[in-house]
């Protein structure tokens, strides 16, 4: 989402309030705390080495931002999938016909960070999993939640998460997060990567991804690292 450039920052910050008030959904589910650990998970390896997980949930600005500060990933990339390589642009995704979701790359050391730990930190902090096709102020089906699993056991640690956290009634309202096989990965446009922590004062960053980065430093402290893990 976009605050148009040429409005002042009043003006920019009255308008995306006023696009927040009136999109937000009437009752977002909130989940319980603590959140619960994945009853199945991979253990941590025993070497360094580089493994990859990809999400869908909402606009990719705040998802890339939450998880480029979590210990053990080694990079985050904006972008899309779920649909073809040629209608992977911006302009074309936006119109929420291409079948793309704006999604995010993690690229994570598995002897550092589990799979599993991810994907909490996806269900807990990143998005809302039970809001279909938006999150916040963005509506869409390239705003859906949405697992892109590389590999079945990738596949089987995500069913069995969101069946554990539904049998948990974590939320109140029933998951909608997609698990869905990866296809293809596109990476966004320059200008998106990294968006949130180059522009800290965004009106949008600051209400919808600024309290996700600051849920995710008080939840999870032994998770965080202060330094991003860029795009790059």
């Amino acid at each position: 989402m976009f605050v148009p450039k040429f409005l002042g920052a009043a003006a920019a910050l009255v308008l995306a309030a006023s696009v927040v008030f009136f999109s937000m959904p009437a009752a977002a589910s909130k989940p319980s705390v603590p959140f619960p650990t994945p009853a199945t998970d991979d253990q941590l390896a025993s070497a360094p080495g580089k493994a990859r997980m990809v999400v869908a949930g909402g606009c990719f600005w705040g998802v890339q931002a939450v998880f480029q500060h979590v210990k053990g990933v080694v990079r985050a990339t904006s972008g899309y999938a779920g649909g073809a390589a040629k209608t992977a642009s911006y302009e074309v995704v936006s119109s929420g016909g291409t079948g793309h979701a704006e999604s995010v790359e993690v690229i994570y050391d598995p002897s550092q960070v589990s799979y599993g730990t991810l994907l909490r930190v996806f269900f807990s902090i990143a998005h809302d999993p039970t809001q279909k096709n938006r999150q916040g102020p963005d509506e869409g089906t390239q705003y859906r939640s949405v697992i892109f699993y590389a590999d079945d056991h990738q596949q089987q640690l995500a069913q069995a998460y969101i069946a554990q956290l539904e049998a948990a009634k974590t939320f109140s309202h029933k998951i909608v997060t997609e698990v869905l096989p990866l296809n293809g990965f596109y990476p966004a446009e320059a200008y998106h990567q990294d968006y949130a922590t180059r522009n800290p004062f965004d009106p949008y960053i600051a209400m919808n991804d600024r309290p996700k980065v600051n849920n995710l430093h008080s939840q999870y402290p032994d998770l965080w690292v202060e330094k991003i893990a860029s795009s790059h």
